[in-house]
């Protein structure tokens, strides 16, 4: 279905959809997010239902397509019930690959909440999607004050199309994510909404002093607080920790692909080990810096520590993750040019 069809998205009952709606801020609430009544409110307003007109649902060696405009109303109820479901949503499938979705709504709130906006606050969100979640930064914060930026123009011009049919219009941008969008910075936040391999050293650039920027990282979502102003004019420090939140995102298109070791099979480590999540979050982390079998001793030795003990800090065009404290003895960078068993680095960073 191309996205010029998506102008005439299929209205539901209101009711059905209002009440669809109640019941997932109800759903959401109970996950222990959205106690700010800003969102609260976005939430229960934003019609989710206009940014997913058509989604795909898995089933045994593919996908099924739900859309609105299903001749079998069974499969219109089943649609808009899956629209308003606390779930992932698969927007968009090229040959058989997932390459965009809506993520998750209570995800999405508590990355929304962790982000910490204030009235007035310029947001850049990497990864358009089906352009909800601009939808809700706009119901916010206005929409003069939300860029949103995706590589693929279909997305885009998809999230364009959604938005103005719910009645909001940020700036959406088709460009390269990890280029940001300079030509509308500074920024206050920075928001992603896709899995990336370190920070792309560019988005501090655009990033107003003491700004904070929430990414999708190894298999975690990371908060960092920027700096002050450098020689530059703009932040040249960041750093912050882990949240406790496991997030898996689709990669960032421009990145590199591969298999990430958080995904492949390890063979020569137990397997008590190797299906635990948070080892898993460790060999993402630290993939190229450490062999699994280090990252394994370095685990145990440490008691197995949650995501909320690791951090990142960027600075100086170098970036490095660590654990408990960034100028302690475990610290590795996040792009490692040499082998992939350099180990770790000295305690202060590269």
């Amino acid at each position: 279905m191309g996205a010029h069809r998506d102008q005439d998205v299929y209205r539901p009952d209101e009711a059905a959809a209002g009440e669809a709606r109640a019941a997932l801020v109800r759903e959401i609430g109970l996950s222990g997010v959205l106690d700010d009544p800003a969102w609260q409110t976005a939430f229960a307003q934003v019609p989710r239902h206009l940014f997913v007109p058509y989604y795909f649902v898995g089933r045994p060696g593919g996908y099924d397509r739900l859309w609105y405009g299903d001749l079998d109303p069974r499969r219109r109820e089943r649609w808009l019930r899956g629209a308003y479901a606390d779930s992932a949503i698969a927007t968009r499938v090229r040959d058989g690959e997932l390459i965009s979705s809506s993520s998750q709504p209570s995800l999405m709130a508590r990355m929304l909440d962790e982000l910490d906006v204030q009235d007035g606050n310029r947001v850049l969100e990497i990864g358009a999607g089906s352009g909800y979640n601009a939808a809700l930064l706009s119901h916010r914060l206005g929409e003069e004050n939300v860029t949103t930026v995706d590589l693929d123009p279909e997305i885009t011009e998809s999230a364009r199309t959604h938005l103005a049919t719910a009645g909001y219009r940020p700036a959406v941008v088709t460009g390269d994510g990890v280029r940001g969008c300079p030509e509308r910075a500074p920024f206050d936040r920075i928001i992603a909404t896709c899995t990336l391999p370190s920070v792309p050293g560019g988005w501090l650039a655009q990033c107003a002093p003491g700004a904070r920027i929430l990414a999708p990282l190894a298999t975690g979502l990371i908060v960092l607080n920027a700096g002050e102003a450098g020689a530059s004019g703009r932040p040249d420090f960041a750093e912050g920790r882990f949240l406790p939140t496991a997030a898996f995102f689709v990669p960032l298109r421009g990145t590199p692909q591969g298999v990430p070791m958080a995904a492949r099979p390890l063979g020569g480590l137990p397997k008590g080990v190797t299906d635990n999540d948070l080892f898993r979050f460790l060999l993402a982390l630290t993939e190229g810096s450490l062999d699994p079998h280090e990252a394994l001793s370095l685990w145990e030795l440490e008691r197995r520590p949650a995501r909320e003990r690791y951090g990142v800090t960027v600075s100086g065009g170098r970036q490095w993750a660590w654990l408990d404290d960034p100028a302690g003895p475990y610290v590795w960078p996040l792009e490692p040019t040499g082998p992939a068993a350099a180990g770790l680095l000295s305690p202060g960073g590269p």
